[in-house]
């Protein structure tokens, strides 16, 4: 089997990536459910790149065309749920934000201390 550039490149990208986020998640900075979700697109672009006609037999059994439709139509379908996580999560905050804000308002005004602005 011939390997061409791509394939090569594609596999250095999966490894290095997956490293980084393995090593992101050793330090703490990644939870275990972004760690699985991450580690399966790097070993999934690790086997595309090992294995590309596999793209293609992918594409003839869900009847999409050719193998390189498949792998965009996923990859749009993964950054459309990423957005709606990124977004849920930053709803989250805001909420988050918004109750410590009225706690600490509540809290001044139980107290009567009154700061001065700074700006």
């Amino acid at each position: 089997m011939e390997f061409h550039l791509y394939q090569y490149l594609g596999i250095i990208f999966g490894v290095v990536a997956f490293l980084f986020t393995l090593s992101r998640f050793r330090k703490g900075k990644l939870a275990l459910g972004m760690l699985a979700l991450w580690s399966g697109v790097w070993i999934i672009i690790i086997l595309v790149s090992l294995f590309p006609n596999a793209t293609s037999q992918l594409a003839l059994a869900t009847g999409i065309g050719r193998g390189l439709d498949v792998i965009l139509i996923l990859g749009l379908i993964g950054c459309y749920y990423l957005l709606f996580r990124m977004f849920n999560m930053m709803e989250n905050l805001e909420e988050q934000m918004n109750y410590l804000i009225r706690e600490l308002a509540l809290q001044q005004g139980e107290s009567g201390e009154e700061e001065e602005d700074e700006y």
